[in-house]
Formats: structure tokens, sequence, C-alpha cells
């Protein structure tokens, strides 16, 4: 059997010719294989990265594949705002009239340095968390009636709870908690969407987050602090290692299998529903993030919740 994303997550049958997806941060690791996996299937991928050389080389690949998926490649730092809307504006035209059907928020990593984006928000925070937000609420009207909005998180959230005033901050900085920080984010993010989306926007549209494992493999690990990072290169000479590939499947199954199509607002791991954190599902927690991330970058608050919601 091919160890290929889809074939892992057992919808390796399946054709998305016609489909369109934006696969955020896949130039590499786990969004490289997300966005080879779709175009195997026959989508047209939108391939982001910051790095023209890599993207090229996603998009030639998905070119030369022997069946119809094809892709393109737009470039976009997700630490600058502007740029974010440059790829929502480059996606739009992409599209057209037919929408996006699927969007992977994707984009992330661990950063050690402590440091503050033009906004004056903490880097790891906005790349891993404000960026994906405000690139999904560029895009809101431009999903298709049944898009799905896949989202990775981790489960490096658990643990920890996000202190929103420490989003504007770096004293006292510890990457490992900012990285925590934000894929707390990350989750809670994808379940106030899946939940504003059913209320209020009467589309089919889901979200969801996942956790795709921990993937020496990827490269990503190699930025731990010390210790973690020299029990993530031991990780990776063990056979039940993660894989980018294995990493990638459970996207791919929430993209693309029936199972899922009615899920929302959910945590999966393994190609299977999972509980998050406790403050992953705190409701009120959720919405002061949702609002708060509004504020941070300046903009109206996509889909307020109802006027009667109560928290």
């Amino acid at each position: 059997m091919r160890n290929y994303p889809e074939d892992i997550a057992g919808v390796g049958d399946e054709r998305l010719v016609g489909k369109t997806a934006l696969v955020t941060g896949s130039t590499s690791g786990i969004g490289r294989e997300i966005a080879l996996s779709l175009g195997r299937l026959g989508a047209h991928v939108i391939v982001h990265g910051r790095d023209d050389d890599a993207g090229g080389g996603v998009v030639d690949r998905i070119d030369a594949g022997v069946n119809e998926g094809t892709a393109e490649f737009v470039a976009a730092d997700f630490a600058e705002p502007e740029e974010v809307s440059a790829l929502a504006d480059a996606t739009r035209r992409a599209v057209g009239d037919d929408g996006l059907d699927l969007l992977f928020n994707n984009a992330g990593g661990y950063f050690r340095e402590a440091r503050l984006t033009d906004l004056g928000v903490e880097y790891t925070f906005h790349v891993n968390h404000l960026a994906p937000y405000q690139l999904t609420a560029e895009l809101l009207d431009d999903l298709a009636d049944d898009a799905r909005v896949i989202t990775t998180s981790s489960e490096a959230h658990r643990g920890d709870r996000i202190d929103l005033d420490a989003v504007e901050s770096v004293e006292e900085f510890s990457s490992w908690r900012a990285y925590q920080r934000s894929k707390l984010a990350n989750a809670q993010f994808a379940a106030e969407l899946g939940r504003r989306l059913r209320e209020r926007d009467g589309r089919e549209i889901t979200s969801n987050s996942f956790h795709p494992g921990a993937i020496p493999g990827s490269g990503f690990l190699r930025d731990l602090p010390g210790p973690l990072s020299r029990v993530a290169r031991a990780l990776g000479r063990l056979p039940f290692a993660t894989t980018p590939a294995e990493g990638a499947a459970t996207a791919v199954y929430l993209a693309v299998a029936d199972e899922p199509a009615d899920a929302t607002g959910r945590y999966f791991a393994d190609r299977r529903e999972k509980k998050p954190s406790t403050e992953a599902q705190d409701p009120r927690a959720q919405r002061r993030l949702w609002e708060t991330s509004a504020d941070l970058l300046g903009v109206d608050e996509p889909l307020p919740a109802p006027a009667t919601d109560e928290i």
C-alpha cells in the first residue's frame, strides 16, 4: 500500500476535480504533503509559503501528476497583514464565482526569538493564530456553501490558557509557552468559527481543528528548546515516529471523507474526534479570543455573535 496521506485516510479513490483548495504553509512538512495529496486527487491547489523556489517545486510536482490536479503558488509573510490580504485577494481571483472549497489554516511554526510584529503582537501568536483568523475572515464570503475549513492545532495546547494581555508583550517570554498559547488559540478559533457559521451564516460550512502528531522528520521540532530538541532527534530514529505523510492524513480525512462532513467545531487526532482541553472547549474563552483578535487586527468582528447569545 502506498504511504500517501489520502491512502492512510482511506480516501484514495475519491476525486476532487473541479474543487479548489488553499493550503497555507504548504512548501514543506505536513502542508506540502496535504497539497500534494489534494493534487493527486485532482484538485486545483493554491500553494502558499514564503520561498518561491520551494513553492514552485510543489506546484511542479502537482502539475506533473498523472491525475487532473493543477496548482499555483502565492507568496505571503504571515507576520504582515497586508500580505495576508494579498493572499486572500489572489485566492478570490482564483476561485471566481465557484467559491473556495477547502481552506487549510496550516502555516505556522515554533519561534525561539522574543519579538513583536508591527501590530505590537507577539510573533508566534500573530503568525500561528492571528494571520489565519484574518485570512479566514477575509475569505468568508468566498467560501463555497459546503466548504470545509481545517486548522492545524496540536496536543501542545493542553495545560495552558491564553492570557490575552500577554500576546501584546514579550516580557518573561517563553518560546514553548508562546507556542502552546498559539495552538490553544487554533483549537478555540476553529470551534468558535464552527459555532458562528452554524448559528449566523446559514451555509453548510464546517470548521474543525486537528493534531498532526509529533513529526521529527518535518524539521519542525529541531527548533524546540535544547532538551526537547534532543528528544525529538532520538524519536526520529524510532520506527513509530510520525512521518509528514501520516501527519497530513487527518487533515486530508477532514477535507475529503464523508464521515466528518457534518462535524463542526471539533478537534481530531488520528482521524478520530478527540476531546481537547477544558480551556479549549470553554465558550467564554472562545468568544473572548474571537473578539480580541478582531481588535488586535483593527477590523470589524467577523460573524458577530447573536445579540441574545449568553456567555
